[in-house]
């Protein structure tokens, strides 16, 4: 058994041997292989990581040349942005120049317009003051001597008027009354008879009217500011003088010498005390300032009673003497100067300065209307003569 394992073994050695070479073989042949498949795959791979590093940087010259474009085009959006505003803000400057020059050009034709109508109607005044005066030249070129006498009457009556009740001024309203009565007797218009006769009755009215003295009251009231100075202040102040009763009584006790020393102690103060009887409470003593100024608020009140009767103010005249009695009863010892100064100022109230004027109007507004009057006139001559033709026309056939 040992030797025919033996000999298998010989038998089977060179099968080995060549089994181990074509092994062995086999193992190069793919080692080499291997080694040419893996420098092929470094081939492969260095080939490809080539392309793909060309192809990254074709993909980053494409990338960038994007975002070039991107910020060119970015750039080109803002300055059209830019630009649109720009033309926005034109638009915009270009409108509201748009609306100020209408606006001025709608002022300018406004006020044009209103020059335009300003001017029409100072052209249509003027057109027809032109025209009135034309027409009042005319009618004033055509009048007659008795038409310019009317007119000169109808004036004399407005100036009449205006200076009774304005003035109060009886005399030359009586005169121009007077001389409009006798324009109307020269111009020989049997209209103005009517107007005539109303004229009579107002003169006659005015001579009835009796005109204060007013001279005279001014000399009263002048007189009577000459007496403010004589007159004495109830209060007492320094430097007053004695009043009539003191000075009976210290009269009286020079003759009564014989009452013993306290009489002759009184008498010693006569001189330098002054005793005065008040029925009014005494609250303070008066400075020198404070009489003038109540003797001149006197004299301001006779004043103003003088201002009232120039102007011939009833109200005002017979409101002042009021105010100048009761200062003087309120500031004035009431001795007989003062109860003469009250009488004068009575009397003076009692004058009426202004007397009530009758109604001269009348005649005016009748000549105003004389073109009515003149109608009148001639329809009354008119009636005699349509009476007589009427009786003929009845007569005529009787016979």
């Amino acid at each position: 058994m040992a030797e025919e394992l033996k000999q298998a073994v010989a038998e089977n050695q060179p099968v080995q041997n060549q089994a181990v070479q074509e092994k062995q073989s086999k193992s190069y042949a793919g080692f080499v292989f291997g080694v040419i498949n893996f420098i092929l795959i470094l081939l492969v791979m260095g080939a490809g990581f080539y392309l793909f590093q060309e192809m990254k940087d074709e993909q980053r010259q494409q990338s960038d040349e994007i975002s070039k474009d991107d910020m060119r085009g970015i750039e080109a959006s803002k300055q059209f942005n830019t630009f649109q505003t720009q033309l926005t803000t034109i638009q915009t400057q270009i409108a509201t120049f748009s609306e100020e020059m209408a606006g001025k050009d709608n002022h300018f034709t406004k006020t044009l317009a209103d020059f335009s109508q300003l001017h029409t109607e100072k052209l249509e005044a003027t057109r027809k003051d032109l025209t009135d005066e034309i027409a009042q030249l005319k009618r004033q070129l055509g009048k007659t001597r008795g038409d310019w006498l009317i007119a000169d009457a109808e004036y004399l009556l407005s100036v009449a008027n205006q200076r009774l009740h304005l003035v109060g001024d009886v005399k030359t309203t009586r005169l121009a009354l007077e001389a409009a009565d006798q324009r109307l007797r020269e111009s020989g218009d049997t209209a103005a008879f009517k107007v005539r006769k109303q004229l009579a009755k107002e003169i006659a009215g005015l001579r009835g009217v009796s005109l204060p003295d007013v001279v005279g009251v001014y000399a009263a009231i002048e007189t009577l500011k000459d007496k403010v100075v004589k007159l004495a202040v109830l209060l007492p102040y320094a430097g007053k003088p004695l009043t009539e009763s003191k000075q009976v009584h210290a009269h009286e006790q020079e003759q009564d010498a014989d009452h013993g020393l306290l009489s002759s102690a009184l008498q010693m103060l006569e001189g330098y005390v002054t005793v005065k009887h008040s029925d009014q409470p005494i609250t303070k003593i008066l400075t020198e300032e404070e009489v003038v100024f109540i003797r001149e608020q006197l004299n301001i009140k006779l004043e103003m009673v003088k201002i009232a009767l120039v102007q011939q103010n009833d109200t005002l005249y017979k409101s002042g003497i009021s105010d100048a009695r009761r200062w003087l009863n309120n500031n004035f010892t009431k001795n007989t100067s003062a109860k003469g100064f009250l009488t004068e100022l009575d009397k003076l109230k009692a004058i009426e300065i202004r007397s009530q004027f009758p109604d001269i109007s009348q005649s005016l507004k009748m000549l105003k209307d004389i073109t009515k009057l003149r109608i009148e006139v001639d329809k009354a001559k008119s009636k005699p003569v349509d009476k007589v033709s009427t009786d003929k026309a009845i007569v005529a056939p009787a016979s």
